[in-house]
């Protein structure tokens, strides 16, 4: 059934009235979805309707059968992965954004996306402090932007031949990052026909960072041994512990060796805007290329990916393909994005980055994230102090690595068992959802302060609850054991 205007009025003021009350009362929701799997699947007609059905229908389906499935990101008491966070003034852009409907592949398909991304860009590159000589473009995650540079590198140093030929012969090509970088790497190097064997994981050090000694001495053996060593990805934050790579040493070798360096900053980069935090870039004007999310830690809704790189030319060059049917006028003359990625297609990212960084501006923006890493060092010293708890690694920014060690269990594997099951424990608690990592084949549980709306008495709440259940947990595991 299609809608007339006079509808969709009717309805979009229903939707932003449910959209309203949804904010207000996310807390009532359990965060984590707790259907099982196949149960919203199974409520859903196997075929398209014949008939239309009106959005009446349709949106209490929703409401009915989409909610309980929905594990809830924008809960203050969502600790989990990473933070990816919305907010009000993110929202409202969206909803033009969906409006307009626009496809921003080139500047002429509508130059006000191109523009203010070139905007935008650029009050991030003065933000966060990354040299005035780069240029910068949105992508939709850190995911494609690290395959952007894997494979820019890649034609760089083939003198671009690769692309027009493909790969006539081994070129027996190295990346190298550390053993706790993300696995977007891995898969950037599957795509780019590297091949997963050739991405040398480097040993860290006991905070987790990547050992830049070791790091020279295996790009030694690899040329040695016929490798040709391509790309280093240094990491701000890793994924599982936020762990802070030594950039400017990392940038020093690469830079001797004439290596493409990539910055992988995607969830910690935010943090960045806090000029107290400006020393983990250290080196970068060394570097190559570098990316963080917006749409991870500052209020901005996914997906919208900030990719700054040293050498536009490179970047082009590896990208550009103008068949006839994509030919303007204005080529040559203006920025066509389309040019500077994979996809063809470009959603208008931009305006909701504009709408949030003039809604809160930078004081309001640095305060939020202050706060949060205010409330992790809070939780930091409180678990600390308890005995039965053990810090696993210290904390870095916003994000705690701890697990629960009664001190009458000794044994590894039963303390990663004892903590697996509290975790989930509180996951099926519905009223905290976090996650784990494995710190040196330590069951590690990793608590991320950083949704938007999180406060003090969130974090206090979900102190206590670990506290309840872990005694629970210990209760029941000392029963089995004893």
């Amino acid at each position: 059934m299609e809608s007339t205007s006079k509808e969709f009025r009717k309805y979009a003021h229903q939707f932003v009235d449910w959209m309203a009350d949804y904010m207000d009362n996310i807390e009532n929701y359990p965060v984590k979805s707790q259907v099982v799997p196949k149960e919203i699947y199974n409520q859903i007609e196997d075929s398209i309707p014949n008939q239309g059905e009106d959005i009446e229908t349709i949106f209490n389906d929703f409401v009915n059968i989409i909610m309980p499935g929905v594990t809830h990101w924008q809960s203050p008491n969502f600790y989990a992965y990473f933070p990816a966070n919305t907010s009000p003034p993110s929202i409202l852009a969206e909803m033009l954004t969906a409006t307009l409907g626009i496809q921003g592949m080139k500047w002429e398909t509508s130059p006000a996306s191109t523009e203010l991304e070139e905007r935008m860009m650029e009050w991030i590159q003065k933000c966060i402090g990354i040299p005035n000589n780069w240029v910068g473009v949105i992508h939709d995650s850190a995911s494609s932007a690290t395959l952007a540079s894997i494979l820019t590198a890649r034609e760089q140093k083939s003198t671009f031949r690769i692309n027009e030929t493909g790969f006539e012969k081994d070129t027996k090509f190295r990346v190298y990052c550390s053993e706790e970088t993300h696995s977007s790497i891995e898969k950037g190097a599957k795509i780019a026909g590297i091949g997963r064997a050739n991405v040398i994981k480097i040993p860290t050090d006991q905070t987790l960072r990547l050992r830049p000694e070791v790091l020279l001495q295996k790009i030694k053996e690899d040329i040695k041994n016929g490798y040709k060593p391509l790309c280093i990805v240094a990491a701000i934050g890793t994924t599982g512990t936020t762990a802070i790579d030594p950039l400017n040493e990392i940038a020093d070798i690469a830079e001797k060796f004439k290596i493409w360096l990539h910055v992988d900053a995607a969830y910690a980069g935010s943090v960045l805007l806090l000029p107290e935090f400006h020393h983990y870039l250290n080196g970068i004007e060394k570097a190559d290329s570098f990316v963080f999310n917006p749409h991870k830690w500052l209020f901005t809704n996914f997906d919208c990916s900030a990719y700054f790189v040293k050498d536009k030319n490179a970047l082009v060059n590896t990208f550009e393909i103008l068949p006839e049917y994509l030919k303007t006028k204005t080529d040559g003359s203006v920025n066509n994005h389309c040019d500077w990625g994979v996809p063809l297609g470009r959603r208008f990212r931009s305006l909701k980055l504009w709408f949030v960084m003039r809604n809160y501006g930078l004081v309001g923006l640095q305060k939020k994230l202050r706060n949060h890493i205010e409330l992790a060092r809070w939780f930091e010293n409180e678990i600390a102090k308890l005995p039965e708890f053990e810090l696993v690694v210290p904390r870095n920014i916003n994000l705690i690595c701890f697990r629960f060690k009664p001190q009458k269990f000794k044994d590894v594997e039963v303390l990663n068992r004892i903590n697996e099951s509290l975790m989930h424990d509180l996951n099926d608690s519905g009223k905290i959802y976090l996650t784990h990592t494995k710190v040196n084949d330590i069951y590690t549980l990793r608590l991320v302060i950083g949704q938007t709306n999180v406060s003090e008495r969130h974090v206090e709440n979900t102190l206590q609850l670990i506290i309840e259940k872990a005694t629970k947990t210990f209760k029941k595991y000392n029963r089995e054991v004893y």
